[in-house]
């Protein structure tokens, strides 16, 4: 059960990523006036992959199992960081493309 935390910290990571990609690719083909509605959800699927990671953390903290925290924590949180920061800078990225489009 708490294994699915990860694999839905990974599908809400890339549903994150791919969202912003989403709306830059639309910005040449047609018009395209919910781009903020993405952006939110895009963000919002960010937060929820890092809120996963922190659940699946507590859950191995109160199972005691502290040789798979001590293994795998540099690595959540440096994956964690890149998430978060790949994420604001896609969706900053569309936000500047779509206020120039809009203030034309």
């Amino acid at each position: 059960m708490f294994g699915l935390l990860n694999l839905g910290s990974l599908l809400l990571g890339l549903i994150a990523w791919i969202l912003p990609l989403v709306n830059l690719t639309r910005n040449k083909k047609q018009e395209n006036n919910n781009w903020v509605v993405l952006s939110v959800i895009s963000i919002s699927a960010c937060c929820i992959s890092l809120c996963f990671q922190i659940f699946y953390t507590y859950h191995k903290v109160t199972a005691e199992d502290w040789i798979a925290l001590m293994d795998t924590m540099y690595a959540v949180a440096f994956t964690s960081a890149i998430l978060l920061i790949v994420t604001i800078i896609l969706n900053i990225i569309t936000m500047s493309v779509y206020r120039y489009k809009t203030a034309k």
